[in-house]
């Protein structure tokens, strides 16, 4: 018995596991021999075909950069604030290092404006991705999902599970993305999570300073954040090739057509 896409009606074909049966069929129109062109992998039915993930792919990619953008000018930020306050805390006096103080401060509030709003623009569009992928992994290795579509937007937000969970269903994405009969290493996804964990951890103790007294607590709580700061950027980089590479291999997977013969 064919696999049913779940929600929907439409029955995968039962030799290849990867396009719509047709009607009245257990096979897809290219396994049935009567059609050289398959059936078309980019649907209209939303959870029911694959959708190309191309799109919202490039535009992850972008705000994921802008991120990362946002991220440079807020290390700035924290060299300037690690400069202002050093030198008070060495005893320079003055207008001028008071000027220099006042400068880094709003600085370093432009800075946490700009990395909030590119990371809410950034979330947004990358969990649309991350769904469309998930939806696509579906379709192409039903049985090989070991979480409910669901946990693809509620695992980054349900406490302690979002600490595994995301990466669990990125490797079984990755594993129903791979090339027919292939496995692709996990080693870029496990790198990302672990620099993602690494910045999610680091974030708290950079900012437990803030209401630091004296310039010599302020200045070692802006090193901290230059820190957490490098974190991020680290992982929004490997993000970056995670979701090239996850998006590039869909697609590749989606346009050569059905499995092999005896998959």
């Amino acid at each position: 018995m064919p696999d049913r896409v779940p929600g929907g009606t439409v029955l995968i074909c039962a030799r290849c596991h990867h396009f719509a049966a047709a009607p009245g069929t257990t096979l897809c129109h290219r396994c049935l021999g009567g059609s050289t062109e398959p059936v078309p992998p980019f649907g209209s039915t939303p959870g029911q075909w694959l959708r190309s993930p191309v799109g919202l792919g490039w535009a992850t990619v972008v705000l994921l950069g802008v991120v990362v953008a946002a991220d440079l000018f807020s290390v700035w930020a924290d060299l300037l604030q690690y400069d202002a306050a050093g030198a008070l805390a060495d005893g320079e006096t003055g207008a001028a290092a008071f000027r220099r103080a006042d400068r880094a401060d709003r600085m370093l509030g432009v800075a946490g404006g700009a990395q909030a709003g590119s990371l809410l623009a950034c979330g947004i569009v990358y969990l649309s991705w991350f769904q469309r992928v998930r939806a696509n992994a579906q379709v192409f290795d039903p049985l090989g999902q070991s979480k409910s579509p669901g946990w693809a937007i509620g695992g980054w937000f349900v406490p302690v599970v979002n600490l595994w969970y995301p990466r669990r269903i990125t490797l079984d994405v990755w594993d129903a993305s791979s090339p027919w009969g292939t496995t692709r290493s996990h080693t870029l996804v496990n790198a990302w999570w672990t620099l993602w964990l690494a910045a999610l951890f680091a974030d708290p103790l950079a900012t437990s300073g803030d209401d630091a007294e004296g310039a010599a607590q302020v200045r070692d709580g802006a090193l901290r954040l230059v820190l957490s700061d490098t974190l991020d950027i680290a992982a929004a980089v490997l993000a970056i090739l995670v979701v090239v590479r996850l998006t590039r291999m869909q697609h590749e997977k989606a346009t050569a057509g059905a499995a092999p013969t005896g998959f």
